[in-house]
């Protein structure tokens, strides 16, 4: 599943490259699995809207939405703020295989596309995604949420060092656990958790409200660090993970501890060992962490 560097480094590559653009038609696919928000609701909401800016919350991809009512029908623009729509917001989450390409309108269409946006620009943005664990939604801001969408927990690059050490006060659960839970740090998945554990030298079964302040501020730099080196490199692809281009990532060059099961530390020598916590296989060198 892609993960806080991935979905960032796709993010940040839809935005580069669609910003500004009005979505002229929408297409969906007849499945059902992917949709949050009913397909029609969807369709007539997109349809018009012009992209306003594209960005990461944890794992979610966030488009901003602005519309005119008047340009959707076709009308002139009075002008007046009675013809602007209430503004919205697509929120795509690419699940286990999902992708968001952007694509001239020649290139053929991938097997298993759900979602075609077709751009002023003459080029198209597809979602493509083999399992259909991905998800598209709207999200619309009102009330207490006027600032848009957030995402179950807090930001893993923003968070101070003191909040996270007190986000981990009294967790009964693993310290690999505690990281894989989105409600507490929204973004780290499997591989950066085990990559950050390894830079801090903890052991991901240890548990996360006994570790000291010391060793939870060391695993908030790690953390920190893994991540933005991973965004930099854009991401680890290992499976079906590919940039808005389709482009590979290069950060999996850089693992020390995920997926090298029995291959030796590149510290001390000592093989790595595989284990199962919270349900994912986890990495990790049994003499360098403790």
């Amino acid at each position: 599943m892609p993960e806080l560097p991935e979905v960032e480094t796709v993010a940040n590559g839809v935005n580069e490259r669609i910003r500004g653009e009005r979505i002229e038609d929408v297409w969906l696919s007849g499945y059902k699995e992917p949709f949050k928000t009913d397909p029609d609701v969807m369709v007539q909401a997109l349809s018009g809207s012009r992209i306003e800016k594209v960005y990461r919350v944890g794992k979610h991809i966030v488009f901003d939405l602005a519309a005119d009512k008047n340009r959707r029908s076709g009308k002139p623009n009075a002008g007046n703020l009675e013809a602007k729509v209430a503004s919205q917001q697509w929120i795509v989450h690419l699940g286990m295989t999902g992708r968001l390409l952007v694509s001239a309108r020649d290139v053929p269409v991938p097997a298993h596309t759900h979602a075609i946006l077709r751009l002023s620009s003459g080029r198209e943005l597809r979602f493509v995604d083999a399992r259909r664990f991905g998800r598209l939604a709207l999200h619309t801001p009102t009330g207490e949420d006027k600032s848009g969408f957030r995402g179950p927990g807090r930001e893993p690059l923003s968070i101070s060092a003191e909040e996270f050490v007190q986000l981990f006060r009294g967790r009964k659960l693993s310290i690999k656990a505690a990281l894989l839970n989105q409600s507490l740090l929204h973004g780290v998945g499997n591989i950066y958790a085990d990559e950050s554990l390894f830079r801090a030298r903890i052991r991901p079964a240890r548990i996360a409200g006994r570790l000291t302040r010391p060793r939870l501020l060391a695993l908030h730099a790690a953390l920190q660090a893994v991540l933005e080196n991973a965004i930099a490199l854009g991401g680890s692809s290992v499976s079906d993970y590919v940039d808005a281009d389709g482009v590979a990532g290069f950060f999996q060059l850089e693992h020390r501890v995920y997926m090298r099961t029995g291959e030796p530390c590149l510290i001390c020598g000592t093989p790595i060992r595989r284990t199962v916590l919270a349900g994912r296989g986890t990495h990790y060198c049994p003499n360098c962490q403790r």
